[in-house]
């Protein structure tokens, strides 16, 4: 994290709540290690997310633009079996769950999303991984 902005609150589902507690990232997250997330299949599902954001009242996705690996992700969204279509699909089908198990979730990861990141509309996401 940059110098200047302020903590963020990660954003936990119920479940994850009961698991973790909380998770404050003030400078550098407290869970990141040299080879990744220390959390492992514990990992929060908004960090799984990131940098993409998904607003549940218009069904639609965002990115953080200030994420340096966006340019790639996005030239990958066009690639069938690329790593960000795979990663795309995923969130997709967690979102599908989370509306059925935990819609609060998605509505409150959305407004600290909304608030934290300048975001702006992932293109291509609607073709990926549709039924």
């Amino acid at each position: 994290m940059t110098p200047g902005f302020p903590a963020l609150e990660i954003t936990l589902t119920s479940q994850e709540q009961k698991k973790l507690g909380s998770i404050c990232v003030e400078s550098n997250c407290p869970h990141l290690g040299v080879s990744g997330c220390t959390l492992g299949p514990d990992k929060p599902f908004s960090c799984h997310l990131y940098p993409l954001v998904y607003s549940p009242s218009k069904k639609t996705y965002h990115y953080d633009t200030d994420c340096p690996v966006m340019p790639t992700y996005i030239q990958q969204l066009k690639v069938k079996g690329s790593e960000a279509q795979v990663h795309l699909q995923g969130i997709k089908k967690s979102i599908e769950r989370l509306e059925l198990k935990d819609p609060e979730f998605l509505i409150n990861n959305f407004e600290v999303d909304q608030s934290y990141f300048e975001i702006k509309k992932l293109p291509h996401s609607n073709s990926i991984g549709n039924k």
